[in-house]
């Protein structure tokens, strides 16, 4: 899962790059990815994970197991 956001599923958007004079070029707008380890208590291990900053927000809200529970109902998880 390469730019994918293995919490949030944030992927890369398409849209224009317009000019001064109004020309429009196609452009790609990249998920603001971090790869991180985080240790999970209750499974006693460490995850590394591909997580956007909104993810990262999540996780510290809400808690990594159940972050990752809800991500793997989805199948963003191994």
């Amino acid at each position: 899962m390469s730019r994918v956001c293995q919490i949030t599923g944030k992927s890369l958007l398409r849209g224009n790059r317009v000019s001064h004079s109004n020309v429009k070029t196609k452009r790609v707008f990249l998920p603001n990815l971090q790869v991180k380890k985080f240790f999970v208590p209750e499974e006693d291990k460490w995850v590394t994970l591909k997580v956007s900053t909104e993810g990262l927000r999540n996780i510290n809200k809400k808690g990594i197991y159940t972050c990752l529970k809800e991500a793997r109902a989805k199948g963003w998880v191994d």
